[in-house]
């Protein structure tokens, strides 16, 4: 399902926000609060994106910039 074209910006922000994630999900992390804090900043810039107001099928869309994203990301880990 290649019919998103996704803005570069929200594409990094996304793969920041699974890094981010990963790294709050280990026991003990180091800066939980920092951590738990840039989880946040990131979730609110990607939900408020500009893009989301001009894609078709956003539901579909927000689902594949997750997808691609995180699959990228476990293959690099």
């Amino acid at each position: 399902m290649d019919c998103f074209r996704f803005p570069d910006d929200l594409i990094r922000a996304q793969q920041d926000w699974h890094d981010t994630y990963r790294a709050l999900a280990v026991p003990h992390p180091r800066r939980a609060t920092e951590l738990r804090r840039r989880l946040l900043r990131l979730s609110v810039h990607i939900q408020e994106h500009p893009f989301w107001s001009t894609a078709t099928g956003a539901a579909a869309a927000r689902v594949e910039l997750r997808r691609r994203t995180d699959d990228g990301r476990r293959a690099t880990a």
